[in-house]
């Protein structure tokens, strides 16, 4: 496989030099210590908007977020928890938020999934920030099936919103990875990906030191597949 190294140095040939690459990822730094602190109505809130941001358009869930914070009681999942099938019908035709029947009930599952984890770790934050870093297909993969709708793209981008250290596997992602000789499907997602991908990004880890979330940017700076970073 290509060294990081010549991949880092196409990244800064196309951003700029090593100074400007720099820059753009001084804005971006895992903090597990944020993440193990972090209350556990936040994590069900950042679950919540990364499902809802799946087809939907991100600044209009954005410009919505007051009203799904009051809507769903400030995502305590405890209140949540044992709210009654009135109140989830409700929010089906509450006009505060994006009325997706689906989705909705997304966040009564997660907020069963937070419970179960803060039951069993402690909190939600803890369980997240303490997974082993070289073992990220792992998590998606409980997250995938203990949770609701946290699959697929939804749950790399929520394991990078709430600051854990993490690699998302965007098409230039996939594209850096297949030119630096990791034999991908077309897809880059079927299962027999996922053990590639991570052992890549476990290996360039091991030679530079660097994050995954340092390591998943350079390999999408260095390479231009059509899809956002």
């Amino acid at each position: 496989m290509m060294s990081f190294e010549a991949i880092k140095q196409r990244a800064e040939e196309r951003k700029g030099g090593a100074a400007a690459l720099q820059a753009l990822l001084e804005k971006h730094r895992p903090d597990h210590d944020r993440l193990r602190a972090m209350p556990d109505d936040r994590i069900l809130a950042d679950m919540t908007r990364r499902i809802f941001y799946s087809g939907f358009v991100q600044k209009v869930i954005d410009a919505k977020w007051p009203g799904f914070e009051a809507a769903f009681s400030g995502f305590d999942p405890a209140m949540l928890n044992i709210a009654p099938d009135d109140y989830w019908h409700e929010l089906t035709s509450d006009e505060r938020i994006i009325r997706n029947g689906a989705k909705i009930m997304s966040v009564r599952a997660n907020a069963a999934f937070i419970r179960e984890l803060a039951r069993e770790h402690g909190s939600a934050g803890a369980f997240l920030a303490d997974w082993p870093r070289e073992d990220q297909i792992g998590l998606l993969d409980l997250l995938s099936k203990r949770g609701s709708r946290l699959g697929g793209m939804t749950g790399q981008y929520f394991l990078r919103g709430i600051g854990r250290d993490s690699f998302v596997a965007t098409m230039d992602v996939l594209a850096c990875l297949r030119s630096a000789g990791v034999p991908l499907s077309a897809s880059g997602t079927a299962k027999k990906d996922q053990p590639m991908i991570q052992k890549a990004f476990n290996d360039w880890a091991e030679e530079t030191g660097l994050s995954f979330i340092h390591l998943s940017r350079i390999s999408a700076y260095s390479i231009d597949a059509g899809a956002p970073h």
